[in-house]
């Protein structure tokens, strides 16, 4: 009797393990090379430069060069690609520079690079230092807006005005009841070292419709993109380090310090940053304005393309002369 338990449960482990294995071989996602990627989604506005610590930062130069100037940086796990929709809306009207921070997008840097957000702004500061950029506006969206409120407030000289939309910094104050799964297994060791190497298509999909209210706004190509660009060789390394919104945190004295004229843009069902959030920062930038979008969630840049930009373009064109970037 107990040889027969013996022979089933080692049949069972046995079964269980190639279950494992047939299941690691279909989900593994190997890393796409770098010129893969950059021949599908370079374009002719593509730029590279060398900046320090052994990055090759990706950006983007479009619209008038004799314009005003924006900045614009994405969130955790996406690409320059969050802003098509404010680039076709007012492209024409500014000079616009959106960039790939490490890890993301088409962005390279060595092995081991630790992603902070005290290290992405000294990286826009370099940027700005490499172009020799004038004062620019600068629009940060999720983790990109901890990285732009930071720029504004260690680097006041280079920021005219300050565009925070959905922006990291505070802690939630109340937990979702429903995190995507990636966030998740971004809690654990063993979760980041699992998401390290397979392919996360399907985990994307779930966030990213997550994140919006209108999910066909997060369409097949879209889908297919930000996954792919996560594959780019390190990147996923770098994003599997980072617990997504812990590396930010905004505090009210900082907050206090910027000058630049602020406009803060955020989603009321957003479920990763709640809008809590935005209310504190427009009550600790001084002078800064709120817009709160119903039934928008945490990506008003990608949901409401036309509305955001066209909020942010009123916003800049109010602006004292001295002050309008």
């Amino acid at each position: 009797m107990i040889k027969i338990v013996l022979l089933t449960l080692g049949a069972t482990v046995v079964a269980l393990l190639v279950l494992a294995l047939v299941g690691w071989l279909a989900l593994r996602g190997p890393d796409i090379p770098y010129a893969t990627l950059e021949a599908k989604y370079g374009e002719r506005s593509s730029h590279f430069v060398d900046l320090p610590g052994g990055v090759r930062l990706h950006y983007r130069d479009e619209g008038d060069p004799s314009r005003p100037a924006i900045l614009l940086v994405h969130g955790f796990g996406d690409s320059v690609f969050s802003w098509d929709g404010w680039v076709r809306r007012f492209g024409d009207r500014y000079r616009i520079i959106r960039v790939d921070l490490p890890g993301h997008g088409l962005t390279r840097a060595p092995d081991g690079y630790v992603a902070t957000a005290d290290g992405y702004a000294e990286l826009i500061d370099a940027l700005a230092a490499k172009l020799a950029l004038p004062r620019f506006a600068i629009a940060g969206n999720s983790m990109g807006g901890g990285v732009a409120w930071q720029v504004a407030a260690r680097y006041p000289q280079r920021v005219d005005a300050l565009i925070l939309a959905d922006a990291a910094g505070w802690p939630n104050e109340t937990l979702s009841k429903n995190p995507p799964l990636a966030f998740r297994l971004l809690k654990y060791s063993w979760g980041r070292a699992f998401l390290r190497s397979i392919d996360n298509k399907p985990l994307i999909r779930q966030g990213l419709r997550a994140d919006v209210v209108d999910p066909s706004v997060i369409t097949p190509a879209f889908i297919d993109r930000w996954a792919e660009l996560q594959r780019a060789p390190g990147h996923r390394a770098i994003l599997m380090s980072m617990q997504p919104g812990a590396h930010s945190q905004a505090s009210v004295e900082t907050l206090r310090t910027i000058k630049a004229p602020t406009l803060v843009l955020h989603g009321e069902q957003d479920h990763i940053i709640e809008p809590a959030a935005g209310r504190k920062f427009a009550e600790a930038i001084p002078g800064a304005r709120l817009i709160l979008y119903p039934n928008v969630g945490h990506l008003p840049q990608v949901e409401i393309p036309d509305r955001s930009a066209d909020d942010v373009a009123a916003f800049l064109a109010a602006l004292p002369a001295d002050a309008a970037p």
